[in-house]
Protein backbone atom coordinates (compact mmCIF):
# COMPACT_ATOMS: atom_id res chain seq x y z
CA UNK A 1 0.00 0.00 0.00
CA UNK A 2 1.37 3.41 -1.11
CA UNK A 3 2.16 6.30 1.45
CA UNK A 4 -1.24 7.79 -0.44
CA UNK A 5 -3.24 5.51 0.06
CA UNK A 6 -2.10 5.16 4.03
CA UNK A 7 -3.18 9.05 5.09
CA UNK A 8 -6.96 8.11 4.27
CA UNK A 9 -6.96 5.07 7.18
CA UNK A 10 -5.21 7.34 9.45
CA UNK A 11 -8.22 7.79 11.78
CA UNK A 12 -8.65 4.21 12.38
CA UNK A 13 -5.26 3.74 12.75
CA UNK A 14 -4.05 1.66 15.62
CA UNK A 15 -0.23 2.68 16.54
CA UNK A 16 1.63 -0.82 18.10
CA UNK A 17 5.11 1.36 19.03
CA UNK A 18 6.68 -2.10 19.93
CA UNK A 19 10.08 -3.99 18.25
CA UNK A 20 11.73 -6.79 18.34
CA UNK A 21 15.53 -6.42 18.81
CA UNK A 22 17.30 -9.70 19.25
CA UNK A 23 14.72 -10.98 21.04
CA UNK A 24 14.16 -8.05 23.20
CA UNK A 25 10.81 -6.20 23.15
CA UNK A 26 11.19 -2.47 23.30
CA UNK A 27 8.38 -0.50 24.30
CA UNK A 28 9.27 2.07 21.24
CA UNK A 29 11.87 2.01 18.92
CA UNK A 30 13.82 4.96 20.35
CA UNK A 31 16.94 4.58 22.76
CA UNK A 32 19.93 6.74 23.98
CA UNK A 33 23.59 6.73 22.28
CA UNK A 34 26.09 5.71 24.97
CA UNK A 35 28.34 8.32 26.05
CA UNK A 36 25.75 11.41 25.97
CA UNK A 37 23.27 10.28 28.21
CA UNK A 38 25.38 9.16 31.11
CA UNK A 39 23.66 6.26 32.84
CA UNK A 40 20.82 8.25 32.94
CA UNK A 41 20.50 9.56 36.28
CA UNK A 42 21.59 13.38 35.71
CA UNK A 43 18.69 13.03 32.55
CA UNK A 44 15.97 11.52 35.11
CA UNK A 45 15.24 15.13 36.28
CA UNK A 46 14.41 16.28 32.75
CA UNK A 47 12.22 13.19 31.45
CA UNK A 48 10.65 9.93 32.83
CA UNK A 49 13.19 7.16 31.51
CA UNK A 50 10.22 5.24 31.49
CA UNK A 51 9.36 6.29 28.16
CA UNK A 52 12.19 5.85 26.94
CA UNK A 53 12.23 1.37 24.66
CA UNK A 54 15.79 1.23 25.99
CA UNK A 55 18.30 3.43 28.18
CA UNK A 56 22.15 2.72 26.42
CA UNK A 57 24.61 3.41 29.46
CA UNK A 58 28.13 5.15 29.23
CA UNK A 59 30.60 2.91 28.13
CA UNK A 60 31.72 0.37 30.94
CA UNK A 61 35.22 -1.05 31.40
CA UNK A 62 36.55 -3.64 33.16
CA UNK A 63 38.36 -1.23 35.69
CA UNK A 64 38.05 2.22 36.23
CA UNK A 65 39.31 4.57 32.86
CA UNK A 66 40.54 8.05 33.93
CA UNK A 67 39.99 9.03 29.77
CA UNK A 68 41.85 11.43 28.15
CA UNK A 69 43.79 14.98 28.91
CA UNK A 70 41.64 18.15 28.87
CA UNK A 71 40.59 20.05 26.54
CA UNK A 72 38.31 17.25 25.40
CA UNK A 73 35.48 18.78 23.93
CA UNK A 74 34.79 21.31 21.48
CA UNK A 75 32.40 22.84 19.22
CA UNK A 76 32.22 22.11 15.20
CA UNK A 77 29.67 23.65 12.62
CA UNK A 78 26.77 21.57 13.09
CA UNK A 79 27.82 19.53 15.45
CA UNK A 80 30.11 18.58 18.18
CA UNK A 81 33.63 17.16 18.36
CA UNK A 82 34.71 14.86 21.82
CA UNK A 83 37.92 13.22 22.83
CA UNK A 84 36.66 12.31 26.62
CA UNK A 85 38.24 8.96 25.79
CA UNK A 86 35.80 6.54 27.42
CA UNK A 87 35.97 7.75 31.10
CA UNK A 88 34.38 5.58 33.51
CA UNK A 89 34.57 4.62 36.93
CA UNK A 90 34.34 0.49 36.17
CA UNK A 91 32.45 -2.68 36.24
CA UNK A 92 31.83 -3.01 40.09
CA UNK A 93 30.88 1.13 40.42
CA UNK A 94 28.10 0.40 37.72
CA UNK A 95 26.84 -2.74 38.92
CA UNK A 96 26.78 -1.53 42.32
CA UNK A 97 24.95 1.84 41.42
CA UNK A 98 23.51 2.52 38.29
CA UNK A 99 21.78 -0.95 37.54
CA UNK A 100 19.72 -0.63 40.76
CA UNK A 101 19.06 3.10 39.70
CA UNK A 102 18.56 2.42 36.04
CA UNK A 103 16.02 -0.71 37.51
CA UNK A 104 13.48 1.60 38.99
CA UNK A 105 12.40 2.74 35.28
CA UNK A 106 10.05 0.96 33.01
CA UNK A 107 13.22 0.45 30.07
CA UNK A 108 15.12 -1.92 28.79
CA UNK A 109 18.52 -1.34 29.99
CA UNK A 110 21.33 -2.07 27.21
CA UNK A 111 25.42 -1.44 28.23
CA UNK A 112 27.69 -0.13 26.25
CA UNK A 113 31.05 -2.13 27.16
CA UNK A 114 34.50 -0.89 26.29
CA UNK A 115 37.94 -2.44 26.49
CA UNK A 116 41.27 -2.52 25.17
CA UNK A 117 41.89 -6.08 24.70
CA UNK A 118 40.13 -8.80 23.95
CA UNK A 119 40.49 -10.28 27.72
CA UNK A 120 38.86 -7.00 28.87
CA UNK A 121 35.64 -6.75 26.88
CA UNK A 122 34.97 -10.76 27.98
CA UNK A 123 35.76 -9.52 31.76
CA UNK A 124 32.82 -7.09 31.34
CA UNK A 125 30.21 -9.53 29.62
CA UNK A 126 31.25 -12.55 32.03
CA UNK A 127 30.32 -9.97 35.12
CA UNK A 128 27.53 -8.57 33.29
CA UNK A 129 25.75 -12.42 32.42
CA UNK A 130 25.13 -12.60 36.29
CA UNK A 131 23.39 -8.76 36.34
CA UNK A 132 19.81 -7.56 35.48
CA UNK A 133 20.37 -6.04 32.28
CA UNK A 134 18.73 -6.39 29.00
CA UNK A 135 21.54 -6.26 26.31
CA UNK A 136 25.07 -5.81 26.18
CA UNK A 137 26.55 -3.45 23.21
CA UNK A 138 30.37 -3.92 22.53
CA UNK A 139 32.22 -0.68 21.22
CA UNK A 140 34.78 -1.43 18.92
CA UNK A 141 34.46 1.84 17.50
CA UNK A 142 35.53 4.83 19.57
CA UNK A 143 38.31 6.40 17.47
CA UNK A 144 39.73 8.07 20.65
CA UNK A 145 41.73 5.26 22.90
CA UNK A 146 44.72 4.07 21.31
CA UNK A 147 44.58 0.31 21.94
CA UNK A 148 41.60 -1.80 21.34
CA UNK A 149 38.33 -0.22 20.33
CA UNK A 150 39.23 1.11 16.82
CA UNK A 151 41.65 -0.96 15.94
CA UNK A 152 38.93 -4.12 16.54
CA UNK A 153 36.38 -1.89 14.22
CA UNK A 154 38.68 -1.02 11.17
CA UNK A 155 39.67 -5.10 10.70
CA UNK A 156 37.11 -7.32 9.57
CA UNK A 157 38.75 -10.44 10.90
CA UNK A 158 39.70 -9.13 14.34
CA UNK A 159 36.21 -7.67 14.60
CA UNK A 160 34.63 -10.99 13.62
CA UNK A 161 37.26 -12.57 16.65
CA UNK A 162 36.34 -10.03 19.47
CA UNK A 163 32.91 -10.65 18.92
CA UNK A 164 33.13 -14.64 18.82
CA UNK A 165 35.06 -14.37 22.02
CA UNK A 166 32.34 -11.77 23.88
CA UNK A 167 29.40 -13.84 22.40
CA UNK A 168 31.14 -16.89 24.85
CA UNK A 169 30.80 -15.21 27.60
CA UNK A 170 27.83 -12.99 27.03
CA UNK A 171 24.47 -14.14 28.34
CA UNK A 172 23.03 -11.37 26.81
CA UNK A 173 22.13 -10.27 23.33
CA UNK A 174 24.84 -8.89 21.90
CA UNK A 175 25.32 -5.77 19.40
CA UNK A 176 28.44 -4.72 18.00
CA UNK A 177 28.56 -1.09 17.38
CA UNK A 178 30.53 -0.31 14.05
CA UNK A 179 32.69 2.41 12.91
CA UNK A 180 32.20 4.75 10.39
CA UNK A 181 36.06 4.92 9.82
CA UNK A 182 36.29 2.43 7.25
CA UNK A 183 36.17 1.74 3.57
CA UNK A 184 33.22 -0.75 3.70
CA UNK A 185 30.55 -0.52 6.28
CA UNK A 186 28.91 -3.46 4.66
CA UNK A 187 32.06 -5.73 4.94
CA UNK A 188 32.09 -5.10 8.80
CA UNK A 189 28.76 -5.98 9.24
CA UNK A 190 29.26 -9.32 7.50
CA UNK A 191 32.00 -9.47 10.03
CA UNK A 192 30.41 -9.33 13.14
CA UNK A 193 27.22 -11.38 11.72
CA UNK A 194 30.01 -14.08 11.04
CA UNK A 195 30.99 -13.55 14.42
CA UNK A 196 27.50 -14.26 15.80
CA UNK A 197 26.24 -11.14 16.61
CA UNK A 198 22.92 -10.59 17.66
CA UNK A 199 22.15 -6.74 16.61
CA UNK A 200 24.30 -4.06 14.74
CA UNK A 201 24.47 -0.39 16.20
CA UNK A 202 25.92 2.09 13.72
CA UNK A 203 27.28 4.70 12.82
CA UNK A 204 30.18 5.77 16.03
CA UNK A 205 31.53 8.97 15.36
CA UNK A 206 33.75 10.28 12.62
CA UNK A 207 37.54 11.17 13.22
CA UNK A 208 38.22 15.06 12.87
CA UNK A 209 40.44 17.76 13.84
CA UNK A 210 40.14 21.19 14.86
CA UNK A 211 43.40 24.15 15.01
CA UNK A 212 42.96 27.29 17.02
CA UNK A 213 44.35 29.10 13.99
CA UNK A 214 45.62 32.47 16.60
CA UNK A 215 47.29 29.95 19.12
CA UNK A 216 48.07 27.65 16.34
CA UNK A 217 47.54 25.04 18.36
CA UNK A 218 45.07 21.67 18.17
CA UNK A 219 41.77 22.66 20.00
CA UNK A 220 41.38 19.09 21.42
CA UNK A 221 44.17 17.91 23.75
CA UNK A 222 44.05 14.47 22.29
CA UNK A 223 44.81 15.97 18.61
CA UNK A 224 41.86 14.60 16.48
CA UNK A 225 38.20 13.63 18.09
CA UNK A 226 35.07 11.70 17.03
CA UNK A 227 32.81 14.46 15.25
CA UNK A 228 29.14 14.07 16.18
CA UNK A 229 25.63 15.69 15.30
CA UNK A 230 23.42 16.95 12.53
CA UNK A 231 26.48 17.22 9.79
CA UNK A 232 27.23 13.40 9.83
CA UNK A 233 23.77 12.37 9.28
CA UNK A 234 23.51 11.68 5.86
CA UNK A 235 26.51 9.80 6.09
CA UNK A 236 24.81 7.89 9.06
CA UNK A 237 21.85 7.27 7.26
CA UNK A 238 23.67 6.35 3.83
CA UNK A 239 26.10 3.80 6.13
CA UNK A 240 22.69 2.10 7.90
CA UNK A 241 21.11 1.96 4.48
CA UNK A 242 23.87 -0.02 3.38
CA UNK A 243 24.49 -2.13 6.56
CA UNK A 244 20.44 -3.10 6.39
CA UNK A 245 21.28 -4.63 3.07
CA UNK A 246 24.01 -6.50 3.67
CA UNK A 247 23.12 -8.66 6.90
CA UNK A 248 19.80 -9.99 7.93
CA UNK A 249 20.43 -8.30 11.65
CA UNK A 250 18.51 -6.12 13.76
CA UNK A 251 20.04 -2.47 12.94
CA UNK A 252 20.14 0.78 15.30
CA UNK A 253 20.75 3.12 13.11
CA UNK A 254 22.03 6.74 15.00
CA UNK A 255 24.37 9.59 14.22
CA UNK A 256 22.62 13.24 13.90
CA UNK A 257 19.54 12.31 14.89
CA UNK A 258 18.20 15.55 16.44
CA UNK A 259 14.60 15.42 15.04
CA UNK A 260 11.53 12.64 14.34
CA UNK A 261 12.29 13.37 10.72
CA UNK A 262 15.84 12.36 11.31
CA UNK A 263 14.95 9.47 13.25
CA UNK A 264 12.20 7.85 10.47
CA UNK A 265 14.76 8.93 7.65
CA UNK A 266 16.79 6.07 9.95
CA UNK A 267 14.25 3.35 9.84
CA UNK A 268 12.72 4.21 6.10
CA UNK A 269 16.58 3.51 5.21
CA UNK A 270 16.48 -0.11 7.40
CA UNK A 271 17.16 0.64 11.11
CA UNK A 272 15.03 -1.10 13.36
CA UNK A 273 15.78 1.17 16.20
CA UNK A 274 17.08 4.63 16.66
CA UNK A 275 19.52 5.62 19.39
CA UNK A 276 20.11 9.27 20.14
CA UNK A 277 23.28 11.41 20.93
CA UNK A 278 24.39 14.73 20.71
CA UNK A 279 20.77 15.84 20.44
CA UNK A 280 20.35 15.16 24.67
CA UNK A 281 22.98 18.12 25.27
CA UNK A 282 20.67 20.15 23.60
CA UNK A 283 17.34 19.31 24.41
CA UNK A 284 17.43 16.60 27.38
CA UNK A 285 14.08 15.76 26.52
CA UNK A 286 14.47 15.04 22.90
CA UNK A 287 14.62 11.19 22.86
CA UNK A 288 11.25 11.17 24.62
CA UNK A 289 9.84 13.60 21.88
CA UNK A 290 11.13 11.68 19.25
CA UNK A 291 9.33 8.78 20.50
CA UNK A 292 6.06 10.86 20.54
CA UNK A 293 6.64 12.05 16.88
CA UNK A 294 7.25 8.42 15.61
CA UNK A 295 4.13 7.50 16.91
CA UNK A 296 2.60 10.53 15.42
CA UNK A 297 3.87 9.91 11.97
CA UNK A 298 2.30 6.53 12.01
CA UNK A 299 -0.84 7.67 12.85
CA UNK A 300 -0.93 10.46 9.58
CA UNK A 301 0.28 7.60 7.32
CA UNK A 302 -1.90 4.86 8.74
CA UNK A 303 1.40 2.51 9.80
CA UNK A 304 0.48 -0.02 12.45
CA UNK A 305 3.92 -1.35 13.58
CA UNK A 306 7.24 0.06 13.33
CA UNK A 307 8.20 -2.73 11.33
CA UNK A 308 5.94 -1.69 8.64
CA UNK A 309 8.15 0.93 7.73
CA UNK A 310 11.70 -0.27 8.19
CA UNK A 311 13.32 -0.43 5.11
CA UNK A 312 10.67 0.78 2.88
CA UNK A 313 12.44 3.84 1.11
CA UNK A 314 11.60 3.02 -2.89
Amino acid sequence: MSTEKKIGCAAENTVDMRVNIAGIEWKNPVTTASGTFGSGAEFSEFLDLGRLGAVTTKGVANVPWAGNPTPRVAEVCGGMMNAVGLQNPGIDLFCERDIPFLRQYDTKIIVNVCGRSEKDYCEVAERLSEEDVDMLEINISCPNVKEGGIAFGQDPKAAESITKAVKRYAKQPVIMKLSPNVTSISEMAKAVEAGGADAVSLINTLTGMKIDIHRRRFVLANKTGGVSGPAIHPIAVRMVYEAAHAVKLPVIGMGGIFSTQDAIEMILAGADAVSVGTANFHNPAVTAEIAEGIESYMRTYGFTRVSDMVGLVE
